[in-house]
């Protein structure tokens, strides 16, 4: 049993068309099996709500007069890229503002905009004869400005790994805030109702596909930045128009210490020409597998730990080395539901028309990872020895080693050799100038810490962002086995 888009389409045009959503499909499939399903369901609708940090828009604000060429430009002083026409520009959704870093960037001003709100638009030029402005502040809207299309060239991955950190830091990445010694994990997708898992072959969704989009109408334009099929990380490369959009499906992100994205809304119809794909658009969430990956490992191959079912995550919990973990998702399954329904209902009235891809997406592509030329250097390589005093030594003692080993920073131990806090010259010089005499009174006991095998630059930007000047080396249990400072970096 075969059908063609042209029928589906006679169906959607004349309302007998029969359209359900991939979870309804499930259920379908289990009480009347795929070769009914398949003669009896017309179209499947997916939906997923997530961050999608490879997203953003051109926009193209008209000509000035006197016009101006921009060099930089800046909306809510987010900084867009111009190198393209003279007053064309694209915003990425993770750029983030100059004034507001890691609370606001380019996906609020994206949301701002859909959602009809003045956006302060400020750019510079070097000046030509024919672009003779040389600065530009005022204020745009989406009804303002000629073209705003939203451009994402990676959207809709098929699958995200569930992120966990067994080190004793709290990580901020961008799978969300990671808490120490696996205090909770998180992912990422809808499951069953993820586009890609439900035509995993690219039978319908290829260049050209019509799909839901931000709220709107948008087209699949090719693969998405990053599309490994053959390890079921497909993507998509998607476009849309910015004023059919919606702010409910397209919302700016800030995670804390890690950065911003957006939040896009995605859903795809699935034609049922055939029983092939009856049977791939009622996947259940345990079939859907994906890999438990520890971040405290700065590393592109971090480990894998184990492999863990959708079914399993959306339970709340995972299990890791016999411990239960919180387990909580990054997308949103209400709104992915809402988008299958909002297609289902668009194609029910006749509004949504299905057509055939010009040309089918790849499923044999190989992802390549990016070759380094230089030499990646790790602590190990350039820690040196700690100078160390036991948690009860006097003032006077650390004051003579700091003279005795021309070193800033004594490293405080129990006899054990574990970790207890650090001391600088500083901190002896204040004490004294106080009339302070314990140790207590001085020494840092919350101490950010590093190990052998972290990346020197990963430890150099700990330094910088906490203001200090120096790392104690650690191992897995905490003692310590030297230490790294500012001089070393240096």
């Amino acid at each position: 049993m075969n059908k063609t888009y042209a029928e589906i389409n006679e169906k959607i045009n004349n309302g007998s068309v029969v359209v359900v959503t991939a979870e309804e499909m499930i259920k379908i499939v289990e009480d009347r099996g795929v070769k009914v399903a398949a003669e009896e369901i017309d179209v499947v609708t997916t939906g997923t709500f997530g961050p999608m940090c490879s997203s953003g828009a051109f926009l193209n604000f008209g000509h000035s007069d006197p016009p101006i060429k921009f060099e930089h430009l800046w909306l809510n002083d987010v900084h867009a890229y111009h190198g393209n026409a003279a007053v064309d520009c694209y915003i990425g959704c993770t750029r983030m503002a100059d004034v507001r870093p890691f609370e606001y960037g380019g996906g609020h001003v994206i949301e701002d905009l859909v959602s009809g709100k003045p956006i302060r638009l400020r750019g510079n030029s070097n000046t030509t004869d024919c672009y003779p402005l040389a600065e530009v502040d005022t204020e745009v809207t989406l009804d303002s400005i000629n073209q705003a299309i939203l451009c994402n060239p990676r959207n809709a991955y098929q699958r995200y790994v569930c992120a966990v950190n067994s080190s004793d830091k709290t990580l901020y990445t961008y799978m969300g805030k990671l808490l120490p010694k696996f205090g909770n994990a998180h992912y990422a997708g809808a499951g069953c109702l993820s586009p890609l898992n439900n035509d995993p072959d690219y039978e319908t969704i290829g260049l050209g596909t019509r799909i839901f989009l931000g709220g709107g109408i948008g087209y699949v334009i090719g693969e998405g930045t990053q599309h490994n099929p053959s390890n079921r990380f497909g993507t998509l490369f998607l476009k849309g128009d910015l004023k059919q959009m919606s702010s409910k499906y397209l919302r700016g992100v800030a995670y804390e210490k890690y950065g911003t994205t957006m939040f896009v809304g995605v859903g795809i119809p699935i034609p049922i020409l055939n029983e092939g794909l009856a049977k791939k658009t009622a996947i259940k969430n345990e079939d859907i597998l994906t890999d438990i990956v520890d971040y405290s490992v700065p590393r592109r191959d971090k480990p894998i730990l184990k492999q863990v079912s959708y079914k399993e995550l959306e339970s709340g919990y995972i299990e890791i080395n016999g411990k239960k973990v919180k387990c909580s998702s990054l997308s949103s399954l209400f709104y992915a539901r809402k988008i299958a329904e909002t297609l289902k209902t668009w194609i029910n009235e006749g509004k949504f028309f299905l057509n055939p891809p010009a040309e089918t997406l790849p499923t044999n592509t190989i992802f390549k990872p990016m070759k380094q030329t230089s030499e990646l250097k790790f602590v190990k390589e350039f820690k040196r020895q700690a100078i160390k005093c036991f948690d009860d030594c006097d003032l006077k003692k650390i004051a003579e080693k700091i003279i005795e080993e021309n070193m800033n920073h004594i490293v405080i131990t129990d006899r054990e050799n574990y970790l207890k806090g650090i001391v600088t010259s500083f901190d002896v010089t204040k004490a004294i100038a106080q009339n302070k005499t314990e140790l207590t009174d001085i020494i840092t006991k919350k101490v950010i810490t590093t190990t052998d095998n972290e990346p020197i630059g990963l430890a150099a930007r700990r330094m910088k962002n906490n203001n200090i000047s120096a790392l104690p080396v650690v191992d897995e249990s905490k003692r310590v086995i030297g230490i790294i400072t500012s001089e070393e970096l240096m």
